[in-house]
């Protein structure tokens, strides 16, 4: 009879031991909630963002759905390239037709000179080349030597 009730003693004890390991496994990770209700933290916003300021667009960290242009590009007017870098894609003349790649031949690198920020919700910046051509000339951007 003592050896029974020794054994289950034995497999309690383990038991709890094991769930006292689990449970400050699980509950030791920590970590905060803030909870807002009503009114709480408007006065802290921009004035812009506020109700009947200037409308700017969305505040910085809410999403933009066709507000912002969809693409950054660097337009070299000296040679009427583009660069995409968040693709990292250059956009470039060759043997008249434009050409795609992930970089561009020496003889237009070594041509390159300042460039122009330009904004764009197209990822063909070459259709408006001659606009930019027209707005940005290209003897105004030549590489200084």
């Amino acid at each position: 009879m003592k050896r029974v009730s020794f054994g289950i003693i034995l497999v309690v004890f383990t038991v709890v031991i094991a769930l006292m390991v689990l449970s400050q496994s699980v509950f030791a990770q920590g970590g905060s909630v803030t909870v807002q209700w009503g009114d709480q933290g408007k006065e802290d916003q921009p004035e812009k963002y506020k109700k009947g300021g200037k409308k700017g667009g969305p505040p910085p960290h809410a999403p933009a759905y066709g507000y912002r242009a969809k693409h950054q590009y660097r337009y070299y007017p000296c040679c009427s390239a583009y660069y995409d870098a968040g693709r990292g894609v250059w956009f470039y003349i060759k043997t008249g037709d434009w050409t795609i790649g992930a970089s561009i031949p020496t003889d237009i690198r070594a041509q390159l000179g300042y460039y122009v920020n330009i904004s764009m919700d197209t990822d063909t910046p070459y259709e408006f080349n001659d606009e930019h051509r027209k707005q940005y000339p290209a003897e105004k951007f030549k590489k200084k030597k």
